[in-house]
Order: C-alpha cells, then sequence, then structure tokens
C-alpha cells in the first residue's frame, strides 16, 4: 500500500506534531492514516503503508482505543481487525476535548477543591490559596462550558463558531442596555419627591 503524496505529507506532519500534543510519532501518523483512508484498515494494512512494526502498529491503536478515536470494525468472511476514524470532525473535537478533560483537568480540579477545602494560617499559603481560587473558578468556567459543549449536534456547533465577533457585539449591546436601564433606575430613586398641593380652602372660610 503506497501512499499518495498529498496523503504522505499530511502523516507525516502529523507525525512531528505528536509530540507537542502529548503522543508519539508512531500514534499520530496511525491516527491521520486513518482519519484521510476512504476505508477501514486493518493492522497489516497499516504497517505496509507506514512501514512501521506489527508490534508498534497494535501498540498505536490499543493508545487510540483508549482515546475513543477509532471505531473497531469486522467485515464478513474476515477475522481481522478494522479500524476507522469517525467521519465528523466535530465528533472527533468532542471526544478529543472529553478525554483531555478527564486525563488533564479533572485532577487538577479535585487537587484545587480540595486545597481550598485548608484552613491556613500562614500568610504565603493564605496568599497561594487566593490564586489557587481564581484559577479553580476559571477551570470550572471553562468545563461547564464544555460540558454545554459536548450536548450540541454537529450544525449547531458550525452556527456558534461562525458567529464569532458577533457574540462580542451581542454582550457589547446587552451590557449598553444593562447599563442604560440601572442608571434610569438609580435616577429615579435619587430624584427629589415634589412638595404636595397645598390643600384647597373651603368656600365657606372664603365668604367670611
Amino acid at each position: 500500500m503506497n501512499l499518495a503524496p498529498l496523503t504522505q505529507r499530511f502523516v507525516l506532519h502529523f507525525g512531528e506534531m505528536g509530540s507537542r500534543w502529548g503522543i508519539n510519532r508512531t500514534v499520530g501518523q496511525i491516527y491521520a492514516l486513518l482519519y484521510v483512508s476512504p476505508r477501514a484498515l486493518n493492522a497489516d494494512d497499516i504497517a505496509e503503508a507506514l512501514a512501521f512494526s506489527r508490534s508498534n502498529v497494535s501498540m498505536g491503536l490499543k493508545e487510540l482505543q483508549s482515546w475513543n478515536l477509532v471505531r473497531l470494525q469486522h467485515l464478513p468472511n474476515d477475522r481481522r481487525e478494522y479500524f476507522q476514524a469517525p467521519e465528523d470532525v466535530w465528533a472527533i473535537f468532542r471526544t478529543l476535548a472529553e478525554e483531555r478533560r478527564k486525563r488533564e483537568i479533572d485532577p487538577t480540579l479535585s487537587m484545587l477543591r480540595d486545597a481550598l477545602m485548608e484552613q491556613p494560617s500562614a500568610p504565603d499559603d493564605i496568599h497561594a490559596q487566593a490564586r489557587m481560587k481564581q484559577m479553580h473558578d476559571l477551570i470550572e468556567l471553562m468545563t461547564g462550558w464544555l460540558a454545554d459543549v459536548q450536548k450540541m449536534d454537529s450544525a449547531t456547533l458550525v452556527s456558534l463558531m461562525k458567529m464569532g465577533a458577533k457574540v462580542q457585539k451581542l454582550l457589547e449591546v446587552k451590557d449598553k442596555v444593562a447599563s442604560t436601564v440601572k442608571a434610569g433606575l438609580t435616577g429615579r430613586a435619587a430624584a427629589p419627591k415634589l412638595a404636595a398641593p397645598p390643600a384647597a380652602v373651603p368656600e365657606e372660610n372664603n365668604r367670611s
């Protein structure tokens, strides 16, 4: 199985980028090959295309399976296992976000929650805990947003991403409206009360 020039360039690039994303070159190239392949591939296909040993391919596929980034398939009258990457790139994005949250963010949040439960007495620890609180709140906000994203379908995600600067403009309008309403309410509260009009003099008293 020979790789076409464009496919080969893509696969090699993903291998080089793998170390920056926390995966090794072999896993990066295997996933890149599965992502662009028009059909599911077995371990022998992958080993031949990338000139990797069968054992390296097996380990790479196990790593990708642990990340839920490949689907296992079986073909009729074929005992070999075939692998394919999800076709929906947004499904891949959601899977990566969820797996990174479980592996990298959740342990940090757990540590920060434990730290915030303590009652430090040393000034340095009090300052450190205040900084930890800021980090905890930021991560909580981000994970909440990611949880909302996970619930969206692909079409909604695309629409959200395309909004771009429109979201910022919408928030600016909201802030201006809120400020205007707040100023109006404050002005009403501060306005001096008008003196009550003088009571009318009864007509009988006027005649006298």
